[in-house]
């Protein structure tokens, strides 16, 4: 188990929990905090016991974005200075699409610029009815450059441009409603039904799961036909593995 500061790290019922844990600080991100949940990730994957990976954040938000200091940092550093910072959480959001585990992002409170970022990178979204999303960068004249390439994936074009270019803030509500997050819940109903849905989320095929989390961003952006092609490959491999032959014995069994 390694050594965090900045970050909970627990692993039970097949999921990995990692909680942001700078309340104090609404959770905003530096650089230890983003090495921790990086950190954190090749942990997940590496446990056999995980099938779900659960990311939350402590107290009332879930991520302010880049913290102050860190901020103020970036206004002195140097091109390749800065050139090292962004890479660092562009990393992060590269390493959460390739984690072989869905990812669930559970948020509370604000989700804003990069703790945004954090929460859409994610395969899954559920937020409670007070949540907020947006990217506000444009405001300091800073543009949210790689969050962008998560948002133009999650939602149209026209509606990525608007809340990139003002810097709206907008609700879990109106977020569910362009197809930005997955679900809503009620603020108190929240940690149950979080709990609930990763629980049996990490109840399907491990390798199933794996699988057909590769194929649906492998797929993105290539021809009909490629996809057509990646998906015999995955199909191929899918009925080679002894969860899928399990399973398709226990369904003829029970027909």
């Amino acid at each position: 188990m390694a050594d965090y500061h900045k970050i909970l790290y627990s692993a039970g019922q097949q999921v990995a929990r990692i909680t942001l844990n700078r309340a104090e600080k609404r959770n905003a991100l530096d650089e230890e905090l983003i090495g921790e949940i990086r950190h954190a990730l090749s942990q997940s994957a590496g446990d056999a016991a995980v099938r779900v990976v659960l990311l939350t954040g402590a107290g009332p938000d879930f991520c302010s974005g880049m913290d102050l200091a860190a901020l103020e940092r970036v206004s002195r550093a140097s091109v390749m200075e800065n050139l090292a910072d962004a890479r660092r959480l562009g990393d992060l959001f590269v390493e959460m699409r390739h984690h072989p585990r869905p990812t669930v992002a559970a948020v509370r409170g604000r989700a804003l610029a990069g703790g945004c970022g954090l929460a859409t990178a994610a395969d899954i979204i559920l937020a409670g009815e007070s949540a907020q999303f947006g990217y506000p960068e444009i405001r300091i004249g800073f543009v949210p450059a790689m969050v962008m390439a998560i948002l133009r994936r999650s939602v149209s074009e026209r509606r990525a441009f608007e809340l990139l270019a003002t810097g709206t803030v907008i609700t879990a509500q109106k977020a569910a409603e362009i197809g930005l997050i997955n679900r809503v819940f009620a603020d108190d109903l929240l940690e149950d039904e979080v709990e609930r849905f990763a629980v049996e989320l990490a109840s399907r095929s491990a390798s199933a799961l794996s699988l057909m989390k590769s194929l649906l961003y492998q797929t993105e952006g290539i021809s009909f036909e490629a996809a057509i092609s990646a998906g015999v490959q995955t199909n191929t491999l899918a009925r080679l593995t002894e969860e899928c032959r399990r399973g398709v014995e226990e369904f003829l069994k029970k027909r």
